[in-house]
Formats: structure tokens, C-alpha cells, sequence
């Protein structure tokens, strides 16, 4: 009878899937989804194929018949992937699977190339293969035992209470021969669809984060505590080659045992396995994660540019760097920042080639980003910044971050005092100091309370640097016009206190509080990385010199503007507010170009950020513009102070 059933399931299981995988083709042409279907396949066949041959002799002939009808089907829908350089490689792969089921090979073999068929066909087709989150196994007992005992047992022996009336029976998961070829992808795979033929049913309606979880937890059953306990002893030695094997996430989900053991010794692939699967958030979420998350996101990206939707590519490769990669971003620039301007650069390529350019321009730049996020992991995974490399990042930090909104602010105190109306200073400093408590806010809620996402910060520096930056634009060529016609004093006299009853008092405020409050909240980032590395006595030598040369600074500017005489002192600060406009309306692009409010074309172009110049055509024909309005202005105020003369 059960040779019947299984006879049966195998007939059904083979036309079901090829009719999910030939509807999908029709409804759905994305390779993504092609690639899933055939994923699923050849991962059965890893961890069936042990019930069908036993030392080369067949023990059951159904399931046999199953695995030879699964790997000649993967074989025809290999063939039917969209083109790609590396689909040679995956057939080949899956060639020799098939073959060695032919000749009926050990389990361990077949599943050891099934496994290699499989990381090929992820890395030529990108699909999903981890959580966007560390998962939560208590949330996945909890689903357990509510969706699954009644079926697998309480403790995952397929001994649950419906287990006698159903055929075929339950999976254990207590199993170890069958949980060592058995990936937490996998798992979650059969949960999220389900296993046609069988009593299993999807749990689709669950959330990708419930389903995750579940999967994690339906992973630990097969080990028991000392396992986990030697396992963590593993994780935690000097024994480099272990992290080396599960560098974040997505190998925890897509490595067995037995994938594991081929680099590690059998006890340790399985102890530190079962010690990862328990305990996935001893992956350093803060700076893996991000990581992961955009290798996976700029993987999805490929796939939907491959699939002919470039809306959907844009979005997802703006993702891998928004949500991905900007996290991070902070910690790579405190120790490295070449390589930080190196990604950013990358992930403009990329995100230009999916719009203007060929899918294989796009592939080009996706593999140079995937060799820079290597660098970046390699940067992560070292010790710590010592505490001289901590005391330099504080202290350029701040001075890089302070000086620009320091002069904005300096100058306008200035000004001020050359007007003599003193009465209007309490307008800037309520301006810069709102700003500074509003940045650390933002930066405690965005923290602790609420998540701001990379756009929102990227469209807050870039607008608040456009908005400064017309500002300083209109008040550097109104400065020169009064500077160039000789009348700063008149004009003083007689209309700035007018000006002051108009309200632009608050204009003085708006101005200050906007300079600051866009450097403050990217400062306390940076701040925030560096203190990760535990170098605080550093840290705080590098702030205070960092404010001690800022105070200096402001000093020096303070007291040189007031011994000029007035008309130099307006003069020479229009030039300089002018300057000022341009480099803050390239950084403001810049920053909208990153949050995709802007479309970016790269150049080969220096890149200068202390003024603002970055190598795409929009910032420097924006920075162009300005200068040209500035010019021009400049000459008009020039001409029309000679010819009243």
C-alpha cells in the first residue's frame, strides 16, 4: 500500500511542480521565480535521495523513480533561465547530479552535489535567502506548537497526534542523517509553500518574518544542548576558520551540515551549526546585517532588471545602498574612507547602468560592488580601531562636520556686530543652539524609538544644503551690490532696523538652525560608530580637541572681521558666502542624487567634497549654474557701481 501511495505521490509531485514552474513561466516571467521553483527541486533531491538508494542498491523504487524524474525536469528547466553568462555552469552542475543519481551514487554524494548545483544557480539567479532580521526562536516555538505539533510531535519526532492517520507520515525533524542535508532556506521554502501530495500545507499567510523564524526553529530540533554548548565554545575560540565559514546570515540559512563539514570537522560543522541556528543574533547585526541586507537587496535588483522591470530594479538597487548600506556607512568611513567614496561611486555606476544602460553594464558594476562589500566585510570583521585611530576619526569628524556650519554662523554673528545691532544675535544663537539639541533628538528617537529610514536622511541634508545654499546664494550677491556701491553704511543705518520689524529676524534663526542642524545628526553617526570600538577615553580626547580648535577658529574669524573696515569686511564675505553657495548646492545634490530624488550620471571627474564637487553630471552643472548666476550678478553689481560713479 505505501508503495501505491508513494507511487502516486511521486507521479503528482513531478506534474505539480512542473505546472508551477510552466505557469509561472507564463503568468510571471521573472527569472526570480524560475529560479526558486528550480532550487526546490534539486534541494529535494538533497535530502530525499538517501530514502531511495542504500550502498547503490534501491530500497524504494517510487522514490527513486522521483529522484530521476526531478533531476531530469531541473535539467529542462535549467535550459529555459533567462541568458546568463554563468548557465552554462549550472546545467553542467546540474548534469552531474542527474548522472550520479543515474548511476545511483551514495546519499552523501548526491546531496554534496546538489548543494553545488544549488550555489551556483543563487549566484548566477539571485533569489531571497535570509531574513531582513535577526529571527525570534521563541516566536518560532510559539507557531510551532500552535501550526506544527499536532502533526511532527511536540519535540519534532513525527510522532504528533494526527501523525497515525496520515500517509505518508510526518517528517521527523529530530532526524539527524536527514537534518544534516536540510538548510534553514529550505525549511523555510516547504513552509512558505508547502509540499504538494502530502499533508503539508503553506503557511503563506504567516509573515516572512514568522515564517522565518519557524524555520529557524524547526532547524534546532534534530540538537540537543551540549551540541549547542560545544558549539558556542567553537563560535567564541580563536579558531578563525569557523567565522570565516558563516561571515553573516545568509550563510547560516543556506549552509548544512553537511556543505559545512567539507571545510570543518564533522563534530565542529555540526555543533557550531546547531550553536548558529539558536543563536543567530551572535552574527553582529550592526555591522552585518547592513551588509547582507544589500548584497541581497542589489541580488533582487539584478533579478528584476534581468526580468525586463526596471522600475523594480531601480527601487531595490536604491534599497542596497538606502537601507543596506548607509547603515553601516558611518563605521566604514571612520576607518576607511577611500573605501567608503569607492562604494559610493560603485552604487551610482550600478544605479545608472540599470537606467540608461545594458543589463551586462549593470552586471559589471554589481560584481565590482560585490568585490568592494567583500573589502568592506573583511574591514568588519578585523579588531578594533586602536585608540589613536579612534582619537583621529573624533577629531576630523567634528572639525570636517563643524567648520562648514561654524563660518555660516560666524558670519552672520559678523555682520551683526558690524550693523551694531547686538539686540538681533539672540536669534542666531537660539538658531544653532535649537539645532543642536534638535540633532541629538532625532538621533535618540531615530535610535531608540523610531526608525528613520537612509532616504529620509539623505533628503534631509540634501534639501536643507539646497536651502542654505540659495539662501547664502541671494545674500552673497545683495552683500556684493552694497559692498561694490559703497553704501554699506547707509544702508545699515537706514534699513536694517526696518528689516528687523519685517520679521527677518526669524530669518536669522531659520538660517543658523538649518546651517547646523544638517551636520549635527550625520556628526552624532559618526560618533556613534567610533564608540562601538570601546575607545572612549579616545573618543573624548578627539571631541574636545575637535571643539577647542573649532572655538580657536571661530576666534581668529571674529576677531579679524572686526578690525577690517566695513566695506572690505561685506566685500570679502560676499565672495565667500558665494563660495559657500556653490559648494553646499553640490553637496545638496549630491545627497538627493543618494536618497534617488535625483538621477545620477556618473563622470570621470575628480571628486573634492570640501568643495563640494562630485563626479556626476547633474552636481556639477547645478554647481555650474550658481557660479554662473554669481558671475554674472557680480559683473552687473561691478558695472552698475562704475557707472554711477
Amino acid at each position: 500500500m505505501r508503495n501505491k501511495v508513494q507511487f502516486f505521490k511521486t507521479r503528482f509531485l513531478a506534474a505539480a511542480a512542473c505546472f508551477m514552474i510552466a505557469t509561472t513561466a507564463m503568468a510571471q516571467p521573472t527569472d526570480r521565480v524560475d529560479a526558486k521553483q528550480l532550487w526546490q527541486l534539486i534541494d529535494y533531491v538533497a535530502v530525499d535521495y538517501r530514502g531511495a538508494v542504500a550502498d547503490g542498491t534501491i530500497v524504494s523504487t517510487s522514490e527513486y523513480a522521483e529522484m530521476l524524474d526531478f533531476t531530469e525536469n531541473a535539467q529542462k528547466q535549467v535550459a529555459q533561465l533567462p541568458a546568463h553568462p554563468a548557465r552554462n555552469d549550472v546545467a553542467q552542475a546540474i548534469n552531474t547530479l542527474h548522472a550520479s543519481v543515474v548511476r545511483k551514487a551514495n546519499a552523501k554524494e548526491v546531496a554534496r552535489l546538489a548543494h553545488r548545483a544549488n550555489t551556483l544557480l543563487i549566484a548566477a539567479y539571485p533569489i531571497p535567502v535570509a531574513p531582513k532580521s535577526i529571527p525570534d526562536l521563541n516566536r518560532g516555538y510559539s507557531l510551532y506548537i500552535a501550526q506544527c505539533a499536532t502533526c511532527h510531535g511536540a519535540n519534532g519526532a513525527g510522532d504528533g497526534a494526527l501523525a497515525a492517520s496520515l500517509e505518508p507520515k510526518p517528517i521527523a525533524f529530530t532526524d539527524a542523517e536527514r537534518a544534516s542535508s536540510r538548510s534553514v532556506m529550505a525549511l523555510y521554502q516547504v513552509v512558505s509553500q508547502g509540499v504538494a501530495g502530502t499533508s503539508m500545507p503553506s503557511f503563506a499567510s504567516l509573515s516572512e518574518e514568522d515564517r522565518w523564524s519557524l524555520a529557524f526553529y524547526v532547524g534546532t530540533l534534530a540538537h540537543d544542548p551540549a551540541m549547542r554548548k560545544h558549539g558556542e565554545q567553537l563560535w567564541n575560540s580563536k579558531d578563525s576558520s569557523i567565522k570565516d565559514r558563516f561571515p553573516d546570515l545568509s550563510a547560516i540559512t543556506t549552509t548544512t551540515e553537511m556543505a559545512a563539514a567539507e571545510t570543518l570537522p564533522k563534530d565542529v560543522a555540526r555543533d557550531v551549526t546547531a550553536y548558529l541556528r539558536t543563536n543567530p543574533a551572535v552574527i553582529d547585526v550592526g555591522r552585518q546585517s547592513g551588509l547582507m541586507l544589500a548584497r541581497l537587496r542589489l541580488q533582487e535588483s539584478l533579478a528584476a532588471l534581468r526580468a525586463g522591470d526596471k522600475a523594480n530594479a531601480t527601487r531595490l538597487g536604491l534599497s542596497a545602498y538606502l537601507d543596506g548600506f548607509e547603515p553601516i556607512e558611518p563605521i566604514v568611513g571612520a576607518r576607511d574612507k577611500t573605501l567608503l567614496i569607492a562604494i559610493e561611486g560603485a552604487m551610482l555606476h550600478y544605479r545608472s547602468a540599470v537606467a540608461t544602460g545594458t543589463t551586462e553594464q549593470a552586471e559589471q558594476a554589481a560584481n565590482n560592488l560585490i568585490v568592494l562589500f567583500a573589502r568592506v566585510e573583511a574591514l568588519l570583521s578585523d579588531a578594533k580601531a586602536d585608540p589613536t585611530t579612534t582619537f583621529v576619526g573624533a577629531l576630523t569628524i567634528l572639525l570636517r562636520e563643524g567648520v562648514e556650519a561654524l563660518l555660516i554662523v560666524i558670519g552672520m554673528i559678523a555682520i551683526l556686530k558690524k550693523a551694531e545691532r547686538k539686540d538681533a544675535l539672540r536669534h542666531v544663537h537660539i538658531g544653532w543652539t535649537s539645532a543642536m539639541v534638535a540633532g541629538m533628538l532625532t538621533w535618540a528617537f531615530a535610535t531608540y524609538f523610531i526608525e528613520v529610514s537612509g532616504a529620509s536622511r539623505e533628503v534631509t541634508e540634501g534639501v536643507g544644503s539646497v536651502l542654505a545654499g540659495i539662501v547664502l546664494l541671494s545674500v552673497g550677491l545683495w552683500m556684493h551690490q552694497k559692498s561694490s556701491a559703497g553704501r554699506w553704511q547707509d544702508y545699515l543705518n537706514n534699513k536694517l532696523s526696518a528689516a528687523m520689524t519685517r520679521r527677518s529676524a526669524w530669518a536669522l534663526f531659520a538660517l543658523s538652525f538649518v546651517a547646523v542642524y544638517r551636520e549635527v545628526f550625520e556628526t552624532v553617526l559618526f560618533y556613534s560608530a567610533l564608540a562601538a570600538d570601546g575607545n572612549g577615553s579616545a573618543l573624548a580626547a578627539g571631541f574636545i580637541t575637535a571643539v577647542v580648535l573649532l572655538a580657536i577658529i571661530a576666534w581668529a574669524l571674529l576677531r579679524t572681521s572686526a578690525r577690517l573696515p566695513i566695506g572690505k569686511f561685506f566685500s570679502y564675505t560676499s565672495i565667500f558666502v558665494a563660495t559657500l553657495a556653490v559648494v553646499l548646492i553640490g553637496k545638496g545634490i549630491s545627497a538627493l542624487q543618494e536618497a534617488g530624488w535625483i538621477g545620477a550620471t556618473p563622470l570621470d571627474f575628480p571628486r573634492v567634497e570640501l568643495l563640494g564637487i562630485y563626479p556626476t553630471t547633474q552636481t556639477l552643472t547645478a554647481q555650474a549654474l550658481v557660479a554662473l548666476i554669481l558671475v554674472v550678478g557680480f559683473g552687473l553689481n561691478w558695472f552698475r557701481a562704475r557707472t554711477t560713479i
